[in-house]
């Protein structure tokens, strides 16, 4: 979820980047029969296992899209859990062929690490969590409080920089990954855990008692979350783009998984283009031209992936926000089909 600048360290360090990034993954993809795909150890909502061990949520629809446009089989993906220390350097090892694990798009990573971030599938900023029984009504109340943070991350920065700026002192208890954070802060080891506010959200419906902890209004940072390939292959990073693209189109146009294959006799020559009734818009990412048709056949439009694993009638209960569509007042977009 926050910027790992011990990855970008240890990437450096480990001469990772650019010059190890792979040509032809589509290839190797096809060779093997999957996409390996890099997620969290578990935040509902994005990617996390429910309980028949299937991984599910946002993020992991994105790897499933991917997977439908490759080989018109969302169910080809293997899952690789990872922590915000090992991410970066598990896809330029070439363990994973795409990150999709809540991970911010910042300048540093991606001038510095060999990757490319494909879109932002969320957008969102840091938050602060407290339990509802301390009174606490603001970020402004939280002077000299303790506060939870999972380490290899800019989180603390962002902490830092508000706390100075607002002239608040805090002290910071810092654990290995988010779990430890969590778990630390349920302990009562701390008093606040501050993260992504949508991670805020997805720690909180897992609590005994969600209704005792609130997130506080303040949201201290920009958080644009997306997925990220290797740097050097055109045509994966490409396909990755127009597969988070297809997802928003399908939505602007009316199109879903319901629909879709009504929506293939469709007089709309942007539903033509979209479903691959017309043109060649495959060839150029190396896939079949029904390749969109594909992804929301078999995962949805952004709409429904929305909805399914966050919106506000899902235990996460997030509004669509920044998240809806640009007609709809918000700054989701895609560029055409055409």
């Amino acid at each position: 979820m926050q910027k790992a600048l011990v990855s970008i360290a240890v990437a450096a360090s480990l001469g990772l980047g650019a010059t190890a990034a792979q040509a032809a993954i589509l290839d190797d993809v096809k060779a093997k029969g999957y996409v390996q795909c890099g997620v969290t150890g578990g935040v509902p909502g994005f990617s996390a296992p429910d309980s028949n061990n299937v991984w599910t949520g946002l993020e992991v629809d994105f790897c499933r899209a991917m997977a439908a446009a490759i080989f018109k089989d969302a169910d080809a993906v293997r899952y690789t859990s990872l922590t915000s220390q090992e991410r970066f350097t598990a896809l330029s090892a070439g363990e994973i062929d795409v990150l999709s694990r809540t991970t911010t798009w910042t300048m540093s990573r991606d001038t510095q690490l060999g990757i490319s971030f494909v879109g932002t599938m969320f957008y969102d900023g840091q938050g602060f969590m407290v339990r509802a029984d301390d009174g606490i009504e603001s970020a402004l109340d939280l002077s000299g409080a303790a506060i939870c943070i999972e380490s290899g991350t800019t989180t603390e920065l962002n902490a830092a920089d508000y706390f100075a700026a607002n002239g608040l002192e805090f002290n910071t208890v810092v654990f290995v990954d988010q779990d430890e954070v969590v778990k630390a802060y349920e302990d009562g080891r701390c008093d606040v855990y501050t993260t992504d506010s949508s991670a805020l959200a997805a720690e909180r419906s897992k609590f005994a008692d969600p209704d005792a902890h609130i997130i506080l209004p303040e949201i201290i940072s920009k958080e644009p979350l997306g997925p990220v390939v290797r740097a050097g292959d055109t045509q994966w990073f490409n396909l990755a783009r127009w597969t988070y693209f297809a997802l928003l189109e399908a939505e602007e146009l009316g199109v879903s998984s319901a629909n879709v294959d009504e929506m293939l006799g469709s007089d709309n020559p942007a539903i033509k283009r979209l479903l691959g009734v017309e043109g060649e818009f495959g060839v150029p990412l190396g896939v079949e031209n029904d390749w969109a048709y594909q992804i929301v056949k078999l995962v949805g439009n952004y709409a429904e992936s929305y909805e399914k694993h966050v919106g506000p009638d899902t235990p996460i209960g997030l509004e669509r926000g920044l998240n809806a569509l640009w007609r709809d007042g918000g700054i989701q977009y895609s560029p055409p089909i055409r």
